[in-house]
């Protein structure tokens, strides 16, 4: 980081800046301005100092840190592009997979007629819920391992891989029976106990973004997991809350270029989380493919006017299979392939 003394800062404040730092395990490169006093400090990150503490010592201007506090998920050391293989399925390369499925399992015969029409279109990884966090304590809260189960002998029968939300750190194990992948949910994206016990498992996460956070919180949180040892972490783009309130999120396709920029993470774009309305769900994976999402996670659902959560959101099967046709056109402009 470089501290910016103020301008006219005597020796005495200097000097107790650079005390201070030194203590702090800092090694101290001094630069004097025609105006200002610079203090660059190298060697320090280990010690999690916050900016905003140096910014109050006497004489200090501004502190701006030059090196990202994200140091795995960030390209500094590593800028090569993560492939993580969920099942022998590759998220991030030139393959755009698609994580469809429904909000959540309902019953054996609803995930085997909306897995079929998937695995019929090419999908390899069937997503949906069997535990839910619902806004209303009185909405349904998912089928549970039961629920998993169903998920799990539909997708062996279609040759699919499973992907579903774990809610808490002690569903782990029982959950490493069922899933090929694990969903970390918008509001559990700053869970730090469960981030990092799934950074102790040998399984790839989806990390979905917070409605309120940043990117660079995104990242932060990505890097629990892979600081616990897991590197198959999966970045998910899900929307924002705005101030706009005609769809249920605000989907910022501005993050995956972005997210592409500064980490060497995949990202996986979810339109219907980010819009919330069936009709929109079609024109944002579009973009999102566009902008170079590594892959896209649509809600689908068979009969959605009966669907127990989040209906309005899902796809028909008539729809998914004409946006399939209309991404594998798009991903020929951008050199990609949807499967």
């Amino acid at each position: 980081m470089v501290v910016v003394m103020q301008e006219g800062a005597g020796e005495k404040q200097i000097q107790g800046v650079i005390d201070r730092l030194t203590s702090l395990g800092f090694d101290i490169h001094r630069s004097t301005g025609v105006r200002h006093t610079l203090l660059g400090a190298v060697g320090g990150d280990k010690t999690g100092v916050d900016p905003r503490d140096l910014e109050l010592l006497d004489g200090v201007h501004e502190v701006i840190r030059i090196s990202t506090p994200y140091k795995l998920a960030g390209r500094t050391f590593s800028p090569q592009n993560t492939i993580v293989s969920v099942g022998g399925v590759p998220i991030g390369g030139k393959n755009v997979p698609l994580l469809a499925g429904p909000c959540s399992v309902e019953s054996e015969d609803q995930m085997e007629a909306i897995a079929s029409a998937l695995a019929a279109e090419g999908v390899k990884l069937l997503r949906g819920g069997a535990f839910k966090p619902r806004t209303s304590p009185y909405s349904f809260q998912g089928l549970g391992e039961a629920g998993l189960k169903i998920m799990r002998q539909v997708a062996d029968r279609h040759g699919m891989k499973v992907v579903s939300e774990v809610m808490d750190h002690t569903e782990i194990p029982m959950m490493l029976n069922y899933v090929d992948m694990f969903q970390v949910g918008a509001r559990n994206m700053q869970n730090y106990i469960l981030l990092k016990e799934l950074g102790k498992v040998t399984r790839p996460i989806l990390l979905k973004r917070g409605p309120s956070a940043t990117i660079e919180e995104l990242l932060l949180s990505a890097e629990y997991i892979l600081s616990g040892g897991n590197r198959d972490v999966v970045l998910c783009e899900r929307g924002i809350r705005t101030f706009e309130n005609y769809t249920r999120n605000t989907l910022d396709v501005s993050a995956i270029p972005v997210i592409h920029k500064l980490s060497h993470l995949p990202i996986v774009a979810d339109p219907s989380h980010g819009t919330g309305l069936r009709d929109k769900v079609a024109p944002m994976a579009r973009a999102s493919l566009a902008a170079g999402a590594d892959g896209l996670m649509i809600e689908v659902h068979h009969q959605p006017e009966k669907a127990l959560s989040d209906g309005a959101q899902a796809l028909t099967l008539p729809m998914f299979q004409k946006l399939m046709k209309e991404l594998r056109l798009i991903a020929v402009a951008v050199e990609r392939e949807v499967q």
